[in-house]
């Protein structure tokens, strides 16, 4: 199986891994922290504000593979601190429409530049043997 990195000005990677690859019919995300695109610095404020911008790099990244969010099937969130899970659920919530990703979340004990979320994601784009058709219709 082939396999593609993609790549993103508006996120870039902040070690030695692509920001997504494409296997097959699926786009790997690599995990993104609340990093502002402008300035390379986390974002400052409360975890809304964190979590906001780690979508907002999860739809850049996204955008650079041709997908959106809906494309999305299964993500990871990884929090420095579970009692933030009710906020981080309350902002993770509007960034997707039923039927929504399969989902995992858990507690570590720290995150790259200290952010206190970040967030993976596995996207879908093709139509699968079972007769599915992906958000496109594809």
């Amino acid at each position: 199986m082939k396999k593609r990195a993609i790549t993103t000005a508006g996120v870039p990677a902040i070690g030695p891994y692509s920001a997504a690859v494409e296997a097959g019919p699926f786009v790997f995300v690599s995990g993104q922290i609340p990093l502002r695109v402008e300035t390379g610095e986390l974002v400052d404020g409360d975890i809304r504000a964190a979590t906001e911008q780690a979508m907002k790099n999860l739809e850049t990244v996204l955008a650079s593979a041709g997908l959106t969010m809906e494309h999305v099937v299964k993500t990871t969130i990884y929090l420095a601190d579970m009692a933030d899970f009710p906020a981080v659920n309350e902002v993770y919530g509007r960034y997707f429409q039923a039927d929504y990703p399969a989902r995992a979340t858990v507690q570590v004990a720290a995150l790259p530049r200290g952010a206190k979320i970040e967030i993976d994601a596995v996207a879908f784009n093709v139509r699968c043997p079972m007769g599915h058709t992906g958000p496109d219709g594809a």
